[in-house]
């Protein structure tokens, strides 16, 4: 009795995991997504997993969460072109990984902030450079009136001017570098804002935080050029149905396409 080939079969295995790496070889870029929090943990971080990995598929990009048991290491990091912070709050690294990070931005790579990533390692100061400006305080949830400032920008192509919009708002500090462009900015006259920026003080911190050469215009979202790397960030992203809205994932891949890649502009 003779015994069939074998042969054929792992033949044909070996294709498929060859055909499988040359596809994953052809992705246009791989970010890694950074979720961890010290501080708050906001709940729509595991629908914004979801939404990533679908802009992932959509796009043809590889996306990879890191645990947070797992310490980032120079090794690990290099075949990324950028990374993502979603939602990370509080200090989350150590001395290695903080300079492994710089080390990754320094090398022309880029970084993606949603949300509370600008409520993250405050006593890192490289890292509020590299965000722009830090949180400070946010009033309830409400709807306020958006305004796009630069339609050129990757994912803005087709916003209108003004778009209605739910979120938390968040009102940040001055800026931490020079060279922001910002992208989005909130009508202050359109929600209310923070307690603590009513009554005699509303003027001053008015001029001091909103988007220089405007009234009542509070940024939102921006990007820039940052110690040889990019860096984009947005406040949007608190509630979870944000992940869903179209708007929002065109302007979130938008800012992921060009940390990862530098074009677009």
């Amino acid at each position: 009795m003779h015994q069939k080939n074998k042969y054929p079969t792992v033949l044909l295995s070996f294709i498929f995991v060859m055909f499988s790496s040359f596809l994953s070889a052809q992705k246009q870029f791989k970010a890694l997504l950074v979720t961890e929090t010290s501080g708050w943990y906001h709940e729509s971080i595991e629908v914004g997993v979801t939404a990533i990995n679908e802009l992932a598929l959509t796009h043809n990009f590889e996306v990879n969460r890191q645990q947070k048991s797992i310490k980032l290491s120079k090794f690990g990091l290099k075949n990324y072109d950028a990374i993502i912070f979603l939602s990370t709050t509080g200090d989350i690294f150590d001395a290695s990984e903080k300079v492994i990070i710089q080390e990754f931005i320094e090398s022309g790579k880029g970084f993606v902030g949603i949300h509370a990533a600008a409520d993250t390692e405050y006593k890192w100061e490289w890292y509020t450079k590299l965000v722009g400006r830090m949180f400070l305080r946010h009033p309830r949830q409400q709807t306020a009136k958006l305004k796009i400032l630069n339609h050129d920008f990757p994912g803005l192509e087709s916003f209108p001017d003004t778009i209605l919009w739910t979120d938390e708002w968040y009102e940040f500090g001055a800026e931490t570098v020079s060279g922001l462009h910002y992208l989005l900015a909130v009508d202050g006259n359109t929600y209310e804002r923070s307690t603590a920026v009513k009554g005699k003080i509303e003027k001053e911190i008015s001029d001091a935080l909103a988007v220089k050469g405007t009234k009542n215009l509070y940024p939102i979202s921006w990007y820039h050029e940052f110690d040889g790397g990019r860096s984009f960030y947005t406040a949007l992203g608190h509630i979870d149905n944000i992940y869903k809205n179209h708007w929002f994932l065109e302007h979130l891949y938008g800012g992921i396409y060009y940390a990862a890649t530098g074009k677009g502009l």
